[in-house]
């Protein structure tokens, strides 16, 4: 028999085939984030064994959407660009493991599955889902990374609209909001196939191995929406108040994590 090769699903004698490279993996995107509070108890009741609220505004949300390019160490994805662009939305809370504070999406959507099998391996929730987002340009009429820009976001899952939002550009700012701003702590599952129980179950901690990051921008929340559907219970975590937004474009290398809990019970 011949050694099947392939970082990832599907494995074969060259490896060709496989839906992933090796890490590292490298993205560039522009993110347009929303953060805002919900009643910490519905925070809580998402947070699994051994996490719990984080000390500080633990009613905290950040609702996050991307436009990426992405690609593994060749960068040969990027000159087919099939195979490196995608767009996603992610609802991130922060929790607190052993006295520290950490970042968990609990919640999130892409649109390719080479990003679904890639966010499976690192502990994120993904599920397919329709994302889009206004892109800038220094030419009108989009709108560019500047004072007064405006950009509209939307996120769809199973034929149904989820999330919109509206923001409006107002200036230079320090940080790109603060809920998403710790390593993330999740969750690797994996069902055992008889049924019962967990195969595997682990609690990783990740965060970029590198980043780059253009100037954030503050921005007013000029619309903001949630709405329900039969199969998502993102609008469960109804807003209370608006914290505000922001707009950035980064770069990240991903390259690997580190098992926090390696068999949870």
């Amino acid at each position: 028999m011949t050694q099947q090769k392939g970082f990832f699903y599907p494995r074969s004698a060259t490896g060709s085939s496989s839906l992933l490279p090796s890490p590292p993996w490298y993205y560039a995107g522009d993110l347009l984030t929303v953060e805002y509070r919900t009643d910490p108890k519905l925070i809580a009741d998402i947070l699994p064994a051994p996490l719990t609220l984080a000390a500080e505004d633990p009613g905290a949300v950040a609702l996050i959407w991307a436009d990426w390019q992405s690609c593994g160490g060749s960068h040969e994805e990027m000159l087919d660009p099939v195979r490196a662009q995608y767009k996603e939305a992610f609802a991130v809370v922060r929790c607190s493991f052993e006295g520290r504070t950490y970042s968990r999406c609990i919640y999130i959507w892409v649109d390719k599955d080479f990003a679904m099998l890639r966010g499976i391996h690192q502990g994120y929730p993904k599920k397919f889902g329709s994302v889009h987002m206004t892109r800038p340009h220094p030419f009108a009429p989009a709108p560019q990374v500047a004072a007064g820009g405006k950009f509209g976001a939307t996120l769809a899952a199973a034929d149904r609209r989820l999330a919109e939002a509206v923001i409006t550009l107002k200036g230079p700012s320090e940080k790109n909001g603060f809920v998403n701003g710790h390593p993330m702590a999740h969750h690797r599952w994996l069902p055992a196939i008889d049924g019962k129980g967990d195969a595997h179950a682990e609690l990783i901690e990740s965060s970029g191995a590198k980043f780059e990051g253009g100037q954030p921008f503050a921005a007013s929340v000029d619309h903001f929406a949630l709405f329900d559907s039969p199969t998502e219970e993102l609008s469960h975590l109804k807003p209370k108040e608006i914290i505000g937004g922001y707009y950035r474009q980064i770069g990240v290398v991903w390259n690997g994590g580190k098992s926090l809990v390696p068999e949870i019970k």
